[in-house]
Protein backbone atom coordinates (compact mmCIF):
# COMPACT_ATOMS: atom_id res chain seq x y z
CA UNK A 1 0.00 0.00 0.00
CA UNK A 2 1.58 3.57 -1.37
CA UNK A 3 1.67 6.83 0.41
CA UNK A 4 -0.80 7.94 -1.87
CA UNK A 5 -3.62 5.32 -1.15
CA UNK A 6 -2.73 5.44 3.03
CA UNK A 7 -3.58 9.12 2.65
CA UNK A 8 -6.76 8.80 0.89
CA UNK A 9 -8.11 6.35 3.19
CA UNK A 10 -7.15 8.49 6.06
CA UNK A 11 -8.95 11.23 4.47
CA UNK A 12 -11.82 9.41 3.87
CA UNK A 13 -12.36 8.44 7.24
CA UNK A 14 -12.11 12.36 8.05
CA UNK A 15 -15.35 12.50 5.97
CA UNK A 16 -17.07 9.61 7.43
CA UNK A 17 -16.39 10.77 11.25
CA UNK A 18 -17.91 14.10 9.98
CA UNK A 19 -21.22 12.37 8.86
CA UNK A 20 -21.19 10.37 12.61
CA UNK A 21 -20.95 14.09 13.93
CA UNK A 22 -17.48 13.01 15.39
CA UNK A 23 -15.69 15.52 17.64
CA UNK A 24 -14.21 18.32 15.50
CA UNK A 25 -10.79 17.96 16.96
CA UNK A 26 -10.79 14.19 16.41
CA UNK A 27 -11.73 14.84 12.34
CA UNK A 28 -9.09 17.41 11.94
CA UNK A 29 -6.35 14.85 13.28
CA UNK A 30 -7.47 12.20 10.63
CA UNK A 31 -7.32 15.59 7.96
CA UNK A 32 -3.82 16.14 9.31
CA UNK A 33 -2.45 12.85 8.83
CA UNK A 34 -3.78 12.76 5.79
CA UNK A 35 -1.94 15.41 4.35
CA UNK A 36 1.27 14.61 6.64
CA UNK A 37 1.28 10.79 4.74
CA UNK A 38 1.03 12.05 1.36
CA UNK A 39 3.71 14.13 1.81
CA UNK A 40 6.33 11.78 2.62
CA UNK A 41 8.90 10.18 0.19
CA UNK A 42 9.64 7.19 1.69
CA UNK A 43 6.84 4.29 1.83
CA UNK A 44 5.34 4.50 5.57
CA UNK A 45 4.67 0.55 4.62
CA UNK A 46 8.87 0.27 5.10
CA UNK A 47 8.14 1.77 9.08
CA UNK A 48 5.61 -1.15 10.38
CA UNK A 49 8.70 -2.58 12.17
CA UNK A 50 9.76 1.21 13.84
CA UNK A 51 6.55 2.52 15.40
CA UNK A 52 8.96 5.60 16.68
CA UNK A 53 9.76 6.28 12.98
CA UNK A 54 6.24 6.45 12.55
CA UNK A 55 5.16 9.03 15.12
CA UNK A 56 8.20 11.40 14.70
CA UNK A 57 6.44 12.36 11.67
CA UNK A 58 4.82 15.57 11.94
CA UNK A 59 0.67 15.01 12.38
CA UNK A 60 0.69 11.37 13.37
CA UNK A 61 0.76 10.26 16.84
CA UNK A 62 0.57 6.77 18.35
CA UNK A 63 -2.96 6.35 17.50
CA UNK A 64 -2.44 7.01 14.38
CA UNK A 65 0.50 5.35 13.72
CA UNK A 66 -1.63 2.03 14.59
CA UNK A 67 -4.10 2.99 12.44
CA UNK A 68 -1.48 3.26 9.92
CA UNK A 69 0.34 0.03 10.62
CA UNK A 70 -4.09 -1.76 10.08
CA UNK A 71 -4.02 0.14 7.30
CA UNK A 72 -0.95 -1.66 5.37
CA UNK A 73 -1.11 -4.95 7.04
CA UNK A 74 -4.97 -5.13 6.37
CA UNK A 75 -6.46 -2.85 4.28
CA UNK A 76 -8.71 -1.13 6.75
CA UNK A 77 -8.45 -0.57 10.44
CA UNK A 78 -11.43 -0.59 13.08
CA UNK A 79 -12.68 2.62 13.08
CA UNK A 80 -13.31 2.82 9.38
CA UNK A 81 -14.71 -0.61 9.09
CA UNK A 82 -16.96 0.31 11.94
CA UNK A 83 -17.49 3.75 10.11
CA UNK A 84 -18.48 1.58 6.93
CA UNK A 85 -21.32 -0.76 8.27
CA UNK A 86 -22.49 2.04 9.72
CA UNK A 87 -23.03 4.31 6.48
CA UNK A 88 -22.32 3.76 3.19
CA UNK A 89 -18.80 4.49 1.32
CA UNK A 90 -20.69 6.45 -1.61
CA UNK A 91 -22.21 9.22 0.64
CA UNK A 92 -18.68 10.63 0.64
CA UNK A 93 -19.69 12.08 -2.57
CA UNK A 94 -22.99 14.28 -0.91
CA UNK A 95 -20.15 15.77 0.69
CA UNK A 96 -18.58 17.49 -2.22
CA UNK A 97 -22.70 18.82 -3.36
CA UNK A 98 -23.27 22.57 -2.75
CA UNK A 99 -24.96 23.55 0.95
CA UNK A 100 -24.40 20.10 1.81
CA UNK A 101 -22.94 19.10 5.28
CA UNK A 102 -22.43 16.26 7.35
CA UNK A 103 -25.38 16.60 9.05
CA UNK A 104 -27.68 17.27 6.04
CA UNK A 105 -26.19 13.44 4.71
CA UNK A 106 -26.83 12.19 7.99
CA UNK A 107 -30.52 13.56 7.42
CA UNK A 108 -30.97 12.04 3.92
CA UNK A 109 -29.33 8.32 4.90
CA UNK A 110 -31.36 8.20 8.27
CA UNK A 111 -35.05 9.28 7.03
CA UNK A 112 -34.63 7.89 2.73
CA UNK A 113 -31.35 5.72 3.15
CA UNK A 114 -30.05 8.43 0.33
CA UNK A 115 -26.47 7.39 0.23
CA UNK A 116 -25.54 8.81 -3.10
CA UNK A 117 -26.04 11.38 -5.93
CA UNK A 118 -28.11 9.49 -8.15
CA UNK A 119 -30.21 8.48 -5.32
CA UNK A 120 -30.65 12.27 -4.06
CA UNK A 121 -31.48 13.48 -7.56
CA UNK A 122 -34.54 10.56 -7.71
CA UNK A 123 -35.66 11.79 -4.64
CA UNK A 124 -35.63 15.12 -5.41
CA UNK A 125 -37.38 14.77 -8.12
CA UNK A 126 -39.91 12.09 -6.63
CA UNK A 127 -40.96 14.67 -4.05
CA UNK A 128 -39.48 13.25 -1.02
CA UNK A 129 -37.50 16.04 0.17
CA UNK A 130 -40.05 18.37 0.72
CA UNK A 131 -41.63 16.16 3.35
CA UNK A 132 -38.02 16.62 5.53
CA UNK A 133 -37.37 19.31 7.97
CA UNK A 134 -36.00 22.43 6.13
CA UNK A 135 -36.63 21.29 2.60
CA UNK A 136 -38.93 23.63 0.69
CA UNK A 137 -39.08 23.31 -2.86
CA UNK A 138 -36.60 26.13 -3.24
CA UNK A 139 -33.55 24.14 -1.32
CA UNK A 140 -34.91 21.07 -3.37
CA UNK A 141 -34.23 23.08 -6.55
CA UNK A 142 -30.84 23.75 -5.43
CA UNK A 143 -30.32 20.55 -4.71
CA UNK A 144 -30.90 19.23 -8.01
CA UNK A 145 -28.87 22.33 -9.80
CA UNK A 146 -26.08 21.46 -7.37
CA UNK A 147 -25.74 17.61 -8.74
CA UNK A 148 -25.53 19.91 -11.97
CA UNK A 149 -23.01 21.69 -11.77
CA UNK A 150 -20.74 18.93 -9.96
CA UNK A 151 -21.52 16.74 -12.73
CA UNK A 152 -19.92 19.51 -15.07
CA UNK A 153 -17.28 20.47 -12.44
CA UNK A 154 -15.62 17.00 -11.24
CA UNK A 155 -12.59 17.09 -13.92
CA UNK A 156 -9.27 18.51 -13.05
CA UNK A 157 -7.10 20.70 -15.13
CA UNK A 158 -3.43 20.64 -15.73
CA UNK A 159 -1.76 23.73 -14.70
CA UNK A 160 -0.91 25.33 -18.14
CA UNK A 161 -4.94 25.24 -18.95
CA UNK A 162 -5.75 26.67 -16.01
CA UNK A 163 -2.65 29.27 -16.24
CA UNK A 164 -3.92 30.38 -20.02
CA UNK A 165 -7.73 30.98 -18.60
CA UNK A 166 -6.22 32.76 -15.95
CA UNK A 167 -4.61 35.27 -18.19
CA UNK A 168 -7.18 34.81 -20.65
CA UNK A 169 -9.67 36.10 -17.73
CA UNK A 170 -7.78 38.52 -16.19
CA UNK A 171 -6.80 40.71 -19.34
CA UNK A 172 -10.52 41.15 -19.63
CA UNK A 173 -10.90 42.03 -15.77
CA UNK A 174 -8.45 45.02 -16.54
CA UNK A 175 -10.58 46.43 -19.14
CA UNK A 176 -12.39 47.88 -16.47
CA UNK A 177 -10.71 51.26 -15.39
CA UNK A 178 -9.04 51.07 -11.62
CA UNK A 179 -7.76 47.73 -11.74
CA UNK A 180 -4.28 47.40 -11.39
CA UNK A 181 -3.58 43.78 -9.61
CA UNK A 182 -5.01 40.60 -10.90
CA UNK A 183 -3.14 37.30 -9.21
CA UNK A 184 -4.03 33.87 -9.19
CA UNK A 185 -4.34 32.17 -5.90
CA UNK A 186 -5.27 28.76 -4.94
CA UNK A 187 -3.64 25.70 -6.16
CA UNK A 188 -2.76 27.32 -9.53
CA UNK A 189 -0.03 29.78 -7.12
CA UNK A 190 0.85 27.32 -5.15
CA UNK A 191 1.92 25.54 -8.41
CA UNK A 192 0.20 21.71 -7.86
CA UNK A 193 0.65 20.16 -11.57
CA UNK A 194 -3.22 20.00 -11.84
CA UNK A 195 -5.91 22.31 -10.66
CA UNK A 196 -10.04 21.72 -9.32
CA UNK A 197 -10.94 25.44 -9.77
CA UNK A 198 -9.25 28.76 -10.35
CA UNK A 199 -9.17 31.68 -7.88
CA UNK A 200 -8.71 35.43 -8.64
CA UNK A 201 -7.85 37.91 -6.70
CA UNK A 202 -8.14 41.62 -8.02
CA UNK A 203 -7.52 44.93 -6.23
CA UNK A 204 -7.44 48.71 -7.41
CA UNK A 205 -8.98 51.89 -6.87
CA UNK A 206 -12.07 50.31 -8.40
CA UNK A 207 -12.02 47.56 -5.50
CA UNK A 208 -12.80 49.56 -2.83
CA UNK A 209 -15.60 49.24 -0.69
CA UNK A 210 -17.73 52.13 -1.75
CA UNK A 211 -17.47 51.84 -5.37
CA UNK A 212 -16.72 48.01 -6.33
CA UNK A 213 -19.99 47.27 -7.21
CA UNK A 214 -19.75 48.82 -11.05
CA UNK A 215 -16.02 46.27 -10.71
CA UNK A 216 -17.97 43.53 -10.05
CA UNK A 217 -21.49 43.71 -12.45
CA UNK A 218 -17.73 44.22 -14.93
CA UNK A 219 -16.97 40.65 -13.97
CA UNK A 220 -20.61 39.46 -13.96
CA UNK A 221 -20.86 39.97 -17.47
CA UNK A 222 -17.57 38.43 -18.71
CA UNK A 223 -17.99 37.18 -22.54
CA UNK A 224 -16.29 34.05 -21.43
CA UNK A 225 -18.97 33.37 -18.50
CA UNK A 226 -21.08 29.91 -19.43
CA UNK A 227 -22.87 29.73 -16.24
CA UNK A 228 -22.86 32.58 -13.40
CA UNK A 229 -23.15 30.77 -9.97
CA UNK A 230 -23.36 33.57 -8.00
CA UNK A 231 -22.62 37.74 -7.08
CA UNK A 232 -22.38 39.05 -3.76
CA UNK A 233 -20.80 42.28 -2.78
CA UNK A 234 -17.03 41.57 -3.62
CA UNK A 235 -16.99 38.06 -5.65
CA UNK A 236 -18.29 36.79 -8.18
CA UNK A 237 -18.27 32.75 -9.29
CA UNK A 238 -18.91 31.41 -12.51
CA UNK A 239 -18.20 28.05 -14.63
CA UNK A 240 -16.48 28.46 -18.06
CA UNK A 241 -17.81 25.87 -21.05
CA UNK A 242 -14.95 23.51 -20.27
CA UNK A 243 -16.73 23.38 -16.43
CA UNK A 244 -13.65 25.17 -14.79
CA UNK A 245 -15.09 27.09 -12.04
CA UNK A 246 -13.85 30.09 -11.48
CA UNK A 247 -13.74 32.80 -8.05
CA UNK A 248 -13.44 36.24 -8.59
CA UNK A 249 -12.44 38.45 -5.22
CA UNK A 250 -12.39 41.91 -5.33
CA UNK A 251 -10.20 43.40 -2.85
CA UNK A 252 -8.74 47.17 -0.85
CA UNK A 253 -5.55 47.39 -1.07
CA UNK A 254 -5.17 47.73 2.16
CA UNK A 255 -6.70 43.68 2.81
CA UNK A 256 -4.94 42.23 -0.16
CA UNK A 257 -2.00 40.53 1.32
CA UNK A 258 -4.05 38.64 3.52
CA UNK A 259 -6.66 37.72 1.80
CA UNK A 260 -4.07 36.63 -0.85
CA UNK A 261 -1.59 34.85 1.80
CA UNK A 262 -5.75 33.13 2.81
CA UNK A 263 -6.80 31.85 -0.67
CA UNK A 264 -3.18 30.67 -1.93
CA UNK A 265 -3.75 27.98 1.11
CA UNK A 266 -2.63 25.24 1.12
CA UNK A 267 -5.71 24.25 4.22
CA UNK A 268 -2.91 22.46 6.05
CA UNK A 269 -0.64 25.65 5.90
CA UNK A 270 -3.23 28.01 6.49
CA UNK A 271 -4.27 25.95 9.96
CA UNK A 272 -0.82 25.52 11.36
CA UNK A 273 -0.60 29.38 10.34
CA UNK A 274 -3.29 30.56 12.50
CA UNK A 275 -2.47 28.22 15.36
CA UNK A 276 1.08 30.15 14.86
CA UNK A 277 -0.89 33.26 15.61
CA UNK A 278 -3.06 32.16 18.11
CA UNK A 279 -0.10 31.11 20.32
CA UNK A 280 1.46 34.84 20.02
CA UNK A 281 -1.91 36.62 20.91
CA UNK A 282 -3.41 37.09 17.35
CA UNK A 283 -6.17 36.10 15.32
CA UNK A 284 -5.31 35.11 11.38
CA UNK A 285 -8.14 35.50 8.49
CA UNK A 286 -8.56 36.72 5.00
CA UNK A 287 -8.83 39.99 6.14
CA UNK A 288 -6.39 40.89 8.29
CA UNK A 289 -3.66 39.82 11.17
CA UNK A 290 -5.34 40.83 14.09
CA UNK A 291 -4.62 41.60 17.79
CA UNK A 292 -6.82 38.87 20.23
CA UNK A 293 -7.22 41.49 22.71
CA UNK A 294 -5.72 45.11 21.80
CA UNK A 295 -4.47 47.09 24.57
CA UNK A 296 -5.14 50.82 25.29
CA UNK A 297 -3.41 52.62 22.27
CA UNK A 298 -2.82 49.68 19.88
CA UNK A 299 -4.10 49.27 16.53
CA UNK A 300 -5.65 46.15 16.10
CA UNK A 301 -4.69 45.37 12.87
CA UNK A 302 -1.16 43.77 12.99
CA UNK A 303 -0.54 43.30 9.29
CA UNK A 304 -2.74 42.94 5.88
CA UNK A 305 -1.42 44.92 2.63
CA UNK A 306 1.41 41.98 2.03
CA UNK A 307 2.05 38.37 2.34
CA UNK A 308 5.32 39.54 3.61
CA UNK A 309 3.67 41.68 6.44
CA UNK A 310 2.20 39.03 7.89
CA UNK A 311 4.49 36.15 7.90
CA UNK A 312 7.25 38.81 9.03
CA UNK A 313 4.93 39.54 11.85
CA UNK A 314 4.68 36.08 13.01
CA UNK A 315 8.08 35.94 13.39
CA UNK A 316 8.91 33.79 10.19
CA UNK A 317 10.99 34.45 6.85
CA UNK A 318 7.91 35.01 3.86
CA UNK A 319 7.29 31.69 2.22
CA UNK A 320 7.22 30.91 -1.19
CA UNK A 321 3.89 29.86 -2.17
CA UNK A 322 5.44 26.54 -3.87
CA UNK A 323 6.24 25.04 -0.38
CA UNK A 324 3.27 26.10 1.42
CA UNK A 325 1.97 22.34 1.96
CA UNK A 326 2.65 22.16 5.44
CA UNK A 327 5.44 20.06 4.81
CA UNK A 328 8.16 21.48 6.88
CA UNK A 329 8.24 24.80 5.34
CA UNK A 330 6.99 26.72 8.28
CA UNK A 331 9.93 25.76 10.72
CA UNK A 332 12.16 26.11 8.41
CA UNK A 333 10.41 29.67 7.66
CA UNK A 334 11.37 30.35 11.75
CA UNK A 335 14.49 29.13 11.41
CA UNK A 336 15.98 31.12 8.17
CA UNK A 337 16.43 27.87 6.65
CA UNK A 338 14.42 27.93 3.60
CA UNK A 339 16.54 26.90 0.92
CA UNK A 340 17.24 29.22 -1.88
CA UNK A 341 14.60 27.77 -4.75
CA UNK A 342 15.77 27.50 -8.50
CA UNK A 343 14.46 29.66 -10.87
CA UNK A 344 14.42 29.99 -14.29
CA UNK A 345 17.09 32.68 -14.72
CA UNK A 346 19.11 29.45 -13.08
CA UNK A 347 18.49 27.39 -16.65
CA UNK A 348 21.40 27.34 -18.87
CA UNK A 349 20.55 24.28 -20.80
CA UNK A 350 17.30 21.78 -22.21
CA UNK A 351 18.40 18.49 -23.26
CA UNK A 352 15.25 17.04 -24.39
CA UNK A 353 13.59 18.10 -27.45
CA UNK A 354 12.60 16.66 -30.93
CA UNK A 355 13.25 17.95 -34.90
CA UNK A 356 11.54 17.26 -38.55
CA UNK A 357 13.13 14.22 -38.30
CA UNK A 358 11.30 12.44 -36.27
CA UNK A 359 8.03 14.16 -34.93
CA UNK A 360 8.98 17.65 -34.17
CA UNK A 361 7.76 20.80 -35.91
CA UNK A 362 10.95 22.79 -36.60
CA UNK A 363 14.83 21.81 -37.92
CA UNK A 364 18.31 21.42 -35.72
CA UNK A 365 18.62 25.05 -36.51
CA UNK A 366 15.14 26.58 -36.21
CA UNK A 367 15.26 25.30 -32.44
CA UNK A 368 18.44 26.32 -31.98
CA UNK A 369 18.39 30.18 -32.91
CA UNK A 370 15.01 29.55 -30.37
CA UNK A 371 16.91 28.53 -27.54
CA UNK A 372 19.81 30.96 -28.44
CA UNK A 373 17.04 33.60 -28.71
CA UNK A 374 15.49 32.38 -25.19
CA UNK A 375 19.34 33.00 -23.41
CA UNK A 376 19.81 29.04 -23.29
CA UNK A 377 23.95 28.36 -23.38
CA UNK A 378 23.11 25.19 -24.98
CA UNK A 379 20.83 22.43 -26.32
CA UNK A 380 20.54 18.70 -26.96
CA UNK A 381 18.71 17.24 -30.23
CA UNK A 382 17.35 13.81 -29.13
CA UNK A 383 14.91 12.61 -31.47
CA UNK A 384 13.57 9.34 -31.23
CA UNK A 385 14.66 5.96 -31.97
CA UNK A 386 13.33 3.25 -34.51
CA UNK A 387 10.87 1.81 -31.85
CA UNK A 388 8.51 4.62 -31.88
CA UNK A 389 7.44 3.79 -35.53
CA UNK A 390 4.57 6.68 -35.29
CA UNK A 391 7.08 9.19 -34.92
CA UNK A 392 9.23 7.91 -37.91
CA UNK A 393 12.13 6.89 -35.46
CA UNK A 394 15.71 7.01 -36.75
CA UNK A 395 17.40 3.33 -37.13
CA UNK A 396 21.31 3.55 -36.74
CA UNK A 397 22.00 4.59 -39.95
CA UNK A 398 19.73 7.42 -40.02
CA UNK A 399 20.90 8.18 -36.15
CA UNK A 400 24.46 8.86 -37.24
CA UNK A 401 23.51 10.52 -39.96
CA UNK A 402 21.59 13.07 -37.96
CA UNK A 403 24.12 13.25 -35.67
CA UNK A 404 26.22 14.83 -38.18
CA UNK A 405 23.71 16.92 -39.26
CA UNK A 406 23.64 18.34 -35.39
CA UNK A 407 27.23 18.72 -35.49
CA UNK A 408 27.48 20.62 -38.43
CA UNK A 409 24.19 23.34 -37.07
CA UNK A 410 26.70 23.14 -33.72
CA UNK A 411 29.68 24.48 -35.70
CA UNK A 412 27.20 27.44 -37.62
CA UNK A 413 26.68 28.55 -34.15
CA UNK A 414 30.30 29.47 -34.14
CA UNK A 415 29.76 29.15 -30.08
CA UNK A 416 27.21 31.23 -29.24
CA UNK A 417 25.48 28.35 -28.38
CA UNK A 418 26.25 24.84 -27.88
CA UNK A 419 24.15 21.84 -29.75
CA UNK A 420 24.66 18.55 -28.24
CA UNK A 421 23.87 15.65 -30.78
CA UNK A 422 21.99 13.44 -29.06
CA UNK A 423 19.01 10.86 -28.81
CA UNK A 424 15.66 9.86 -26.85
CA UNK A 425 16.37 6.03 -27.30
CA UNK A 426 13.36 3.92 -26.28
CA UNK A 427 13.83 1.54 -23.43
CA UNK A 428 12.50 -1.97 -25.02
CA UNK A 429 10.49 -4.79 -22.78
CA UNK A 430 13.08 -6.38 -21.86
CA UNK A 431 15.43 -3.74 -20.88
CA UNK A 432 17.50 -3.56 -23.85
CA UNK A 433 17.64 0.00 -25.62
CA UNK A 434 16.53 0.03 -29.06
CA UNK A 435 19.83 1.50 -30.95
CA UNK A 436 23.50 -0.33 -30.89
CA UNK A 437 25.90 0.99 -28.24
CA UNK A 438 28.13 1.71 -31.18
CA UNK A 439 25.65 4.01 -32.71
CA UNK A 440 24.60 5.04 -29.17
CA UNK A 441 28.75 5.66 -28.25
CA UNK A 442 28.85 8.56 -31.29
CA UNK A 443 26.10 10.77 -29.23
CA UNK A 444 26.59 13.62 -26.30
CA UNK A 445 23.51 12.82 -24.52
CA UNK A 446 21.56 10.13 -24.47
CA UNK A 447 18.15 10.01 -23.09
CA UNK A 448 16.41 6.45 -22.63
CA UNK A 449 12.98 6.12 -22.05
CA UNK A 450 9.95 3.57 -21.89
CA UNK A 451 7.21 4.49 -24.56
CA UNK A 452 5.14 0.90 -24.97
CA UNK A 453 4.34 -1.96 -22.60
CA UNK A 454 3.27 0.51 -19.90
CA UNK A 455 0.91 -2.90 -18.34
CA UNK A 456 3.97 -4.96 -16.78
CA UNK A 457 4.03 -6.32 -13.38
CA UNK A 458 6.15 -4.63 -11.16
CA UNK A 459 8.57 -6.47 -11.04
CA UNK A 460 9.43 -6.88 -14.38
CA UNK A 461 9.23 -3.31 -15.19
CA UNK A 462 11.42 -2.60 -12.31
CA UNK A 463 13.68 -5.15 -13.78
CA UNK A 464 13.60 -3.62 -17.35
CA UNK A 465 14.16 -0.04 -16.22
CA UNK A 466 17.53 -1.89 -13.84
CA UNK A 467 18.56 -3.18 -16.82
CA UNK A 468 18.29 -0.16 -18.99
CA UNK A 469 20.38 2.35 -16.71
CA UNK A 470 23.34 -0.34 -16.89
CA UNK A 471 24.14 0.65 -19.97
CA UNK A 472 26.90 2.36 -19.79
CA UNK A 473 25.67 5.24 -22.68
CA UNK A 474 22.23 5.82 -21.30
CA UNK A 475 23.10 8.99 -19.32
CA UNK A 476 19.57 10.62 -18.39
CA UNK A 477 16.02 8.09 -17.33
CA UNK A 478 13.21 10.17 -19.42
CA UNK A 479 10.17 10.90 -18.20
CA UNK A 480 10.57 8.00 -15.22
CA UNK A 481 7.01 7.34 -14.46
CA UNK A 482 5.39 7.54 -17.37
CA UNK A 483 2.46 9.11 -16.37
CA UNK A 484 0.21 11.10 -18.78
CA UNK A 485 -2.10 13.56 -16.47
CA UNK A 486 -5.34 13.17 -16.55
CA UNK A 487 -4.96 10.17 -18.93
CA UNK A 488 -2.40 7.45 -17.78
CA UNK A 489 -1.45 6.71 -14.65
CA UNK A 490 2.01 6.17 -14.04
CA UNK A 491 3.32 2.48 -14.67
CA UNK A 492 4.41 0.64 -11.75
CA UNK A 493 7.78 -0.45 -10.50
CA UNK A 494 10.07 0.12 -7.81
CA UNK A 495 11.07 3.62 -7.89
CA UNK A 496 12.76 3.80 -4.79
CA UNK A 497 14.85 0.86 -6.24
CA UNK A 498 15.82 2.61 -9.68
CA UNK A 499 15.87 5.88 -8.48
CA UNK A 500 18.84 4.38 -6.00
CA UNK A 501 20.76 2.71 -8.73
CA UNK A 502 20.58 5.70 -10.87
CA UNK A 503 22.63 8.00 -8.13
CA UNK A 504 24.99 4.77 -7.94
CA UNK A 505 25.74 4.78 -11.47
CA UNK A 506 25.74 8.63 -11.88
CA UNK A 507 22.25 8.50 -14.48
CA UNK A 508 20.46 11.52 -13.89
CA UNK A 509 17.09 11.03 -14.25
CA UNK A 510 14.67 13.96 -15.60
CA UNK A 511 11.60 16.19 -14.56
CA UNK A 512 10.04 16.32 -17.65
CA UNK A 513 8.59 20.39 -17.87
CA UNK A 514 6.13 19.19 -20.36
CA UNK A 515 2.65 19.30 -18.92
CA UNK A 516 1.17 16.72 -19.89
CA UNK A 517 3.75 14.67 -18.00
CA UNK A 518 5.29 17.06 -14.96
CA UNK A 519 7.18 13.72 -14.62
CA UNK A 520 8.95 13.28 -12.37
CA UNK A 521 6.53 14.81 -9.85
CA UNK A 522 7.16 16.79 -7.11
CA UNK A 523 6.97 14.24 -4.08
CA UNK A 524 9.69 11.75 -6.74
CA UNK A 525 11.65 14.62 -7.18
CA UNK A 526 12.23 14.86 -3.17
CA UNK A 527 13.39 11.13 -3.23
CA UNK A 528 14.99 11.56 -5.86
CA UNK A 529 17.01 14.48 -3.71
CA UNK A 530 17.52 12.31 -0.94
CA UNK A 531 18.78 9.32 -2.85
CA UNK A 532 21.40 11.70 -4.41
CA UNK A 533 20.43 11.67 -7.72
CA UNK A 534 21.35 13.98 -10.50
CA UNK A 535 17.99 16.03 -11.63
CA UNK A 536 17.75 17.48 -15.19
CA UNK A 537 15.06 19.28 -16.41
CA UNK A 538 13.18 19.36 -19.92
CA UNK A 539 10.59 20.59 -22.30
CA UNK A 540 10.49 17.47 -24.28
CA UNK A 541 9.63 20.48 -26.72
CA UNK A 542 8.47 19.46 -30.18
CA UNK A 543 8.93 22.31 -31.56
CA UNK A 544 9.98 25.97 -31.00
CA UNK A 545 7.22 27.65 -28.86
CA UNK A 546 7.42 24.47 -26.53
CA UNK A 547 10.77 25.81 -25.30
CA UNK A 548 8.72 27.53 -23.07
CA UNK A 549 7.13 25.03 -21.11
CA UNK A 550 10.36 25.17 -18.95
CA UNK A 551 8.72 27.40 -16.72
CA UNK A 552 6.42 24.97 -16.13
CA UNK A 553 9.18 22.63 -15.01
CA UNK A 554 10.77 25.10 -12.74
CA UNK A 555 7.46 25.49 -10.67
CA UNK A 556 7.84 21.20 -10.00
CA UNK A 557 11.09 21.67 -9.40
CA UNK A 558 10.21 24.14 -6.74
CA UNK A 559 7.49 22.60 -4.99
CA UNK A 560 10.16 19.79 -4.26
CA UNK A 561 12.49 22.16 -2.63
CA UNK A 562 15.23 22.18 -5.12
CA UNK A 563 17.62 24.88 -5.31
CA UNK A 564 20.24 25.62 -8.15
CA UNK A 565 22.56 23.29 -7.43
CA UNK A 566 20.62 19.94 -7.19
CA UNK A 567 19.75 20.85 -11.10
CA UNK A 568 22.44 19.72 -13.62
CA UNK A 569 20.71 22.17 -16.39
CA UNK A 570 22.45 25.27 -14.46
CA UNK A 571 25.53 23.88 -15.13
CA UNK A 572 28.06 25.89 -18.05
CA UNK A 573 28.06 23.04 -21.26
CA UNK A 574 31.55 21.75 -20.15
CA UNK A 575 30.25 21.07 -16.72
CA UNK A 576 26.61 19.57 -17.53
CA UNK A 577 28.63 17.42 -19.86
CA UNK A 578 31.03 16.27 -17.32
CA UNK A 579 28.33 15.78 -14.99
CA UNK A 580 26.89 12.75 -17.04
CA UNK A 581 30.47 11.39 -17.20
CA UNK A 582 31.09 13.16 -20.48
CA UNK A 583 33.68 15.07 -21.50
CA UNK A 584 34.16 16.83 -24.91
Amino acid sequence: MDNITLARLLDETAALLEIDAADPFRIRSYRRAAEAVEQQTQPLSSLLDDPKALTSIGGIGKTMATNIIDLVRTGSMPLRDELLTKYRPTMLELLRLPSMGPKTVALLWSALEVSNIDELEAAAKAGHLNKLPRFGQKQVDKILKGIEDHRKNTGRFRIDVAGEWADRIGSLILDFPGIDTITPAGSLRRGKDTVGDLDLLVTGPACEPDVVASAVEHVASLPLIDNLIARGQNKVSFTLRNHLQVDVRLLPRESYGAALQYFTGSKMHNVTLRQRALRKGYTLSEYALARIDPQPGEAPIVASATEEDIYNALGMDWIPPELRENCGEIEAAEKNTLPHLIQMSDIRGDVHMHTVATDGANTIREMADAALARGLQFIAITDHSKNLAMTGGLDDERALAHVHAIRKVDREMEGRIRVFAGIEVDILQAGELDLDDSTLAQMDVVVGSVHSHFQLPAEEMTARLLRAIENPYLRILGHPTGRVLLRREPYSYDLHAVLKRCAELGVAVEHNAAPPRADLSDSNLRLAKELGCKISVNTDAHATTELDRMRFGITQLRRAWLSPADVINTLDAQAFLAALGLHQ
